[in-house]
């Protein structure tokens, strides 16, 4: 009876207490994310043909000279696994922030023709003007700016709508492959292959020279971008809400854009497009989260194990070798028709 009297707890308290339910909830998913991605570069730094055991690899890392493994470890597989953990923190947070401005789960640069302008620029660059190295990534990167500054003056009407942005994507998409389908018909055989990097995604040509100029970008670009996505929550309530809340919609999103755009242009330079890690990352990040929490960083947590785990599995588990953007292909089609399909039943528009 004296249980049943008792007052409720006062709203205030609740509120406190989800909150820090939630509070707890994303340090939990970030300290998982963080050992998950840890413990994948580990065992992508021992596995190979010849497997070198954590403390050989340890022993590498900290400067020590270990036949067999110095090389293995500190010249092959090294930079490949940075350069996975970089260009996945990219596109992993690129890709969310393309998803949440535009409130639209397709809104991904890797669906709207972001990373096909990348591409179709280097194809051609190779194949046409034989371009190569650091000539070849800033004609990528320009590339990607340009074609995201496209698609979003032809998307805009009164404002950009994300709907009407991912169909001008899509079409300016397929566009740009007929264009790489043409290069790659005048090109010959060694062109060719150079170019495959670009319609794939690899980090077969991953090596120490490339690291430094990638991590310098991004070490630009990510506190850039994690300043301007404070904006993304007040984007989300719609424009007029945002600008009742002293947010710009149309300055906050060029903004957004042109910056999340650089980094994805940064990492396609790097390693090509890999397909999906920008379409996946997102929606998984916010699955853990049960939709709760910023997502930036788990965004970017979730990019960089996809893309270790990916290239693993195509370097090792498969009867034969497979660059990382055709696994990552095999695992994003399959979400991707699930959720056109999951579209269509709801009645919702793309």
């Amino acid at each position: 009876m004296t249980a049943a009297l008792a007052p409720a707890p006062a709203a205030g308290a609740v509120v406190a207490r989800g909150r820090r339910a939630r509070t707890r909830r994303h340090r939990t998913v970030l300290l998982v994310l963080v050992l998950a991605v840890l413990a994948v570069a580990v065992l992508a730094l021992c596995v190979g043909e010849r497997s070198s055991s954590p403390a050989e690899v340890l022993r590498v890392l900290l400067g020590e000279q270990v036949p067999g493994a110095s090389f293995n470890v500190g010249v092959l597989r090294a930079p490949r696994v940075l350069t996975g953990i970089l260009v996945g923190v990219a596109f992993g947070m690129g890709g969310v922030v393309f998803q949440t401005m535009l409130r639209n789960p397709l809104a991904s640069p890797d669906i709207i023709g972001v990373s096909a302008g990348s591409s179709a620029a280097a194809v051609v660059a190779i194949t046409m003007f034989g371009l190569s190295g650091a000539a070849l990534s800033v004609v990528a990167v320009v590339a990607g700016l340009a074609v995201a500054a496209a698609i979003y003056g032809l998307s805009w009407r009164s404002g950009v709508q994300g709907a009407r942005l991912v169909l001008i994507g899509i079409a300016v998409g397929a566009m740009l492959d007929s264009v790489i389908g043409y290069a790659l018909t005048r090109a010959g055989v060694y062109d060719a292959n150079e170019a495959l990097r670009w319609l794939t995604g690899s980090l077969n040509s991953a090596f120490w020279p490339g690291v430094g100029p990638l991590a310098a970008a991004l070490a630009v670009l990510v506190p850039v971008l994690l300043v301007l996505a404070r904006r993304l929550p007040a984007l989300q309530l719609g424009d007029d809400a945002a600008a009742g809340l002293g947010v710009s919609p149309d300055r906050s999103r060029l903004g957004l854009l042109l910056v999340a755009v650089a980094v994805i242009a940064v990492a396609t330079a790097a390693t090509g497009p890999i397909a999906f890690v920008a379409f996946l990352s997102g929606p998984i990040a916010h699955r853990l989260l049960r939709g709760t929490g910023a997502l930036l960083v788990p965004a970017a947590l979730v990019g960089a194990l996809l893309v270790l785990s990916a290239d693993l599995v195509g370097q090792h588990l498969l009867v034969h070798r497979f660059p990382v953007g055709v696994v990552t292909g095999v695992l994003g089609a399959p979400y991707l028709l699930w959720l056109l399909a999951r579209t269509n039943r709801s009645g919702g528009s793309l």
